[in-house]
């Protein structure tokens, strides 16, 4: 017999499960836990300038798993970083334990993209002082360290950079100052994600042979003063009004690299496979 029809379906993500204690000691934060704006921006601020941005895992063919305990493990008790679906569930969620509305959203990455892009990047709406905000700990080293006004257009200052968000027909476009020109990061709309959702987006990113992610091995990590982003064997260093880029000599410097700048400790012989020839 069927049974009844259901007019709303769970989401199958446990915030419930998170152990914020230990995620706000993994990032550092000591402040208060109420939903501030004072709090958001400390929050925000912390886990962006702690937890790299990484795909590792991928090229040592572990894949990428998004419930609350895979998160958890890696991420906080492993001293791990990850990517946009994995750093912005565990903010959210811990944002969410906090007391702050939270919407969570997808976006089309518009940097360093030659074509139109599916769906594939996480990010995030928090209110905080009857204001929204655009929230994002997971786009790596070009992406926000702390939370930008949504709605307004106005230009927020973070350290040497500089964001905004502004309208683009029924889309949102978050920007970055560079060289005196707005520079698209990714594009968004308001329609609410669900964990599935994005179940399906880690599937492509992790998976298919065309994404970056398979391609191309990256490590990324921002602070106030600097932002280093790896790819492949290439380095740049971000100071704002200096940018220089050095290529690693070999793996043996990539994992000493890997451990020394970015905090991700891995075996000496460890290799990581990528999808490029």
């Amino acid at each position: 017999m069927l049974g009844r029809p259901r007019t709303a379906v769970a989401d199958e993500f446990e915030i419930g499960a998170l152990d914020l204690d230990a995620y706000l000691r993994r990032i550092g934060y000591a402040g208060e836990r109420r939903p501030t704006l004072a709090a958001l921006e400390a929050v925000h601020l912390a886990h962006a300038t702690t937890i790299p941005f990484e795909n590792l895992d991928i090229l040592l063919g572990r894949g990428v798993r998004l419930d609350m305990a895979s998160l958890q493990a890696k991420l906080v008790a492993g001293g791990r970083g990850g990517y946009c679906f994995e750093q912005n569930l565990l903010f959210a969620a811990a944002l969410e334990r906090i007391g702050f509305g939270v919407t969570r959203l997808a976006a089309r990455v518009r940097y360093r993209a030659r074509a139109l892009m599916p769906r594939t990047h996480m990010t995030l709406i928090a209110d905080a002082g009857g204001i929204r905000w655009l929230c994002d700990v997971g786009f790596g080293g070009e992406g926000l360290m702390k939370p930008v006004p949504f709605g307004s257009g106005e230009a927020a200052r973070q350290f040497a950079w500089s964001y905004r968000v502004v309208p683009e027909g029924g889309a949102w476009v978050l920007q970055s100052l560079r060289e005196g020109s707005w520079l698209d990061l990714y594009a968004f709309t308001m329609e609410p994600q669900h964990h599935v959702d994005y179940v399906v987006a880690n599937h492509f990113t992790s998976t298919h042979p065309e994404s970056r992610f398979v391609r191309t091995l990256t490590a990324q990590l921002s602070k106030p003063e600097v932002r280093w982003v790896l790819r492949g064997m290439e380095l740049v260093e971000d100071r704002g009004e200096r940018v220089t880029t050095r290529v690693l000599s070999g793996e043996e410097e990539l994992l000493s690299l890997l451990e020394r700048t970015f905090g991700l400790r891995f075996p000496p012989g460890t290799r990581f496979k990528t999808g490029q020839a």
